[in-house]
């Protein structure tokens, strides 16, 4: 993979953090919201971290298996097909079905870590992440290396997966902590009960996108 090809693929998955962070779904308003209530801006920041936390665990969770299996030269290929399909899928059904599990309206507040990665795996994020993961795990080894560097692929793609979810979940962090503390600090509750914005549909097209985009990347 060119250099110039890789680098663009690690500033999309940071620009999708940012856009993961902004999106009000991703739980940000939670952090205004505690930090209105306790009269402290540190509260919001204490808010937004494990917030964060959720959202990398469950990038991980999606991520790893993938790379992990990617590593095989003999299924990248494939792999990277039905990544594409089933973003892509996922993305239509979130368009269709916009409808929010009803279990997570039933998880305390204060459960902030295990709300964000429920939140996030209920809402495909780390699918949108995958098509970029898998081109990025993406081995370029000819077949007649593939035994001698075999043992070293499959650690390579995790810790690749690894890196993916951790930039991805800073710059979440820094997009959504920036949005929290500025609703906070400047706009107040009165922005959250009037001024509300629903990103479900874009959200959704944005994982067709993501989809269709692995799937080309794929055919490469």
């Amino acid at each position: 993979m060119a250099q110039e090809s890789t680098l663009g693929l690690w500033l999309i998955v940071a620009g999708l953090g940012a856009y993961h962070g902004v999106n009000p779904a991703m739980g940000w308003p939670l952090a205004v919201a505690n930090g209105l209530s306790e009269q402290r801006g540190r509260a919001v920041f204490e808010t937004v971290l494990p917030l964060a936390a959720g959202h990398l665990l469950a990038m991980a969770a999606v991520l790893l298996p993938f790379a992990a299996l990617s590593r095989f030269i003999e299924w990248n290929h494939a792999l990277r097909l039905a990544a594409g399909t089933l973003v892509l899928a996922f993305g239509v059904y979130r368009l269709v079905v916009r409808r929010h599990p009803r279990a997570l309206a039933r998880i305390a507040p204060t459960r902030l870590v295990w709300w964000s990665f429920l939140m996030a795996t209920a809402h495909g994020a780390a699918l949108m992440l995958l098509p970029i993961t898998l081109s990025l795990c993406s081995p370029n080894v000819a077949p007649d290396e593939q035994h001698a560097v075999m043992s070293g692929l499959l650690a390579s793609g995790g810790f690749t997966a690894a890196l993916v979810a951790a930039v991805h979940t800073a710059a979440l962090l820094a997009a959504g902590s920036a949005m929290a503390w500025t609703v906070y600090r400047y706009v107040g509750l009165k922005f959250l009960r009037q001024s509300w914005f629903d990103l479900d549909r874009l959200w959704a097209a944005s994982l067709i996108v993501a989809g269709v985009a692995g799937l080309l990347m794929a055919r490469s």
